[in-house]
């Protein structure tokens, strides 16, 4: 491994630009291809990109690369959930009991385009747009390409080669197809797909409902959520089944139909969507889906990273933080291990890899949350406990989504089983009404509530422990 070697990113996303501008940073010499146009000169399609939320994850990886303060500049902070039941009530759910605790909303592109324009300002980094990757020869470690604009064919042939081309990767395709090694690849499909709408700004530009949430019209089998955008408008997204239910997108053929789910499912959010026909009918329905696979890796050559090797459903808001994890995380191998490229991509994988499975499976987790549970009487209380508990006991206490979004120097894996554990000590307890849900609980009531679930908490952790869940 030196800094001559030549490095080939396949992917100019979100991840693939962070990764090109942390290596440069490092003084490799990188090339990044894409198949899209540069999208800072021309639109992305329009009802295919769902809003990203940005969170402490995210941020720590843009510190790295000394971009965290541009990117907080196009950052609209969300400081909890909006839910909206089938009335038009409204209730507010904080994301965290402690103070300064949100999330971001971001536009894609605007992000995208941040982390182009800071790679492109460094001499060792060339980006080629309009170049689709057709194949890769992972024994010769030679990428095949197709040029858009010219229509020619063309080869580059490198000494790594990082797939950074998200959930259909070129990379990972050619893992299982050339049938090198024993390679395991699952994708697997939520019954429920999505479409984007959009409430627009008003006439002033200002926003119609708040912008400091994150909006959710929570329905049982679907929902809407909308986050904000800078221009004053907001990005809505509709998860719904493909065919099952008395509403699906198999039978939403007509306007008719269409006004009528509206109407009687979301009648406040449909006063704020002046074009839902032309939207409805216009814009794509996108599938939702989990890639694992394994190995990453092959030989000292190949790596596949962000949601090349982990593409996760969006309901945790971490797609995007997880792949800039990536980076943070390869980053700092790259400290720790003063070797050859094989080295590092095995140490790299055998640390991120239950991680990243962890943030998989706590998105599904997240899905049936906020479209079955957040407008449970029993998810109320036991969100409202879990807030006091954060404000009274800021530093003994966080919450599954609390150690998820916000405690950056925790892994997935690590969240997702004390998460769990605490989520079902503190059910478990509210059931056998072992602790108080009132409104004025005093500081000593807390702390025995506190105690309470702390032990059983770590008893569920040392059940699964013996169990050999752990």
């Amino acid at each position: 491994m030196n800094k001559q070697d030549k490095i080939v990113i396949v992917g100019a996303g979100l991840c693939g630009s962070l990764l090109a501008l942390r290596l440069a940073q490092r003084g490799f010499q990188v090339e990044v291809y894409e198949s899209r146009p540069d999208l800072r000169k021309v639109d992305i399609s329009a009802g295919r990109s769902i809003n990203l939320a940005l969170s402490d994850r995210g941020f720590k990886a843009l510190r790295l690369a000394g971009v965290e303060e541009k990117a907080r500049e196009i950052c609209i902070p969300m400081y909890g959930r909006l839910i909206h039941d089938i009335e038009g009530n409204t209730f507010n759910s904080n994301y965290s009991g402690r103070e300064g605790e949100y999330i971001n909303s971001i536009s894609r592109q605007d992000l995208n385009s941040l982390l182009l324009d800071e790679a492109e300002k460094l001499e060792n980094v060339k980006i080629h747009f309009n170049s689709k990757c057709s194949s890769i020869d992972i024994e010769k470690t030679i990428a095949h390409f197709k040029s858009y604009e010219t229509q020619e064919e063309f080869s580059v042939d490198a000494d790594v080669i990082f797939g950074a081309d998200g959930a259909g990767s070129i990379l990972r395709k050619s893992y299982y197809l050339e049938r090198k090694f024993l390679f395991s690849y699952s994708q697997e499909y939520l019954t429920h797909g999505y479409k984007e709408l959009e409430i627009p700004a008003s006439e002033n530009g200002s926003h119609l409902i708040s912008k400091d949430h994150l909006h959710i019209w929570p329905r049982g089998k679907y929902m809407l959520i909308a986050l904000p955008n800078l221009d004053g408008s907001f990005t809505v997204t509709l998860f719904l089944s493909y065919e099952d239910g008395e509403y699906n997108f198999e039978n939403l053929t007509t306007e008719e139909k269409v006004t009528e789910f509206f109407e009687t499912q979301f009648p406040d959010a449909l006063a704020l969507i002046p074009n839902i026909k032309d939207e409805f009918f216009n814009n794509p329905t996108g599938p939702l889906g989990t890639v694992k696979c394994s190995p990453w890796v092959y030989e000292n050559k190949t790596l596949l990273i962000g949601d090349a090797a982990h593409a996760i459903v969006p309901f945790y808001g971490q797609g995007m933080n997880a792949s800039f994890e990536d980076v943070g995380v390869f980053d700092a191998i790259l400290d720790e291990v003063d070797s050859n490229w094989e080295t590092v991509f095995k140490t790299y994988q055998k640390t991120r890899k239950k991680d990243t499975d962890a943030i998989a499976d706590l998105a599904i987790d997240n899905y049936y949350e906020m479209r079955d549970h957040v407008a449970n009487p029993l998810f109320k209380q036991k969100r409202k406990i879990e807030m006091d508990l954060e404000k009274n006991f800021p530093t003994e206490y966080f919450s599954k989504y609390s150690l998820v979004t916000f405690n950056e120097n925790i892994g997935y894996n690590e969240a997702l089983k004390r998460g769990r554990a605490q989520d079902k000590a503190l059910l478990n307890l509210i059931a056998d009404e072992a602790v108080s849900t009132s409104e004025n609980m005093t500081f000593e009531e807390l702390k025995n509530i506190l105690e309470k679930v702390q032990e059983e908490t770590n008893e569920i952790l040392e059940e699964d422990r013996v169990a050999g869940l752990k």
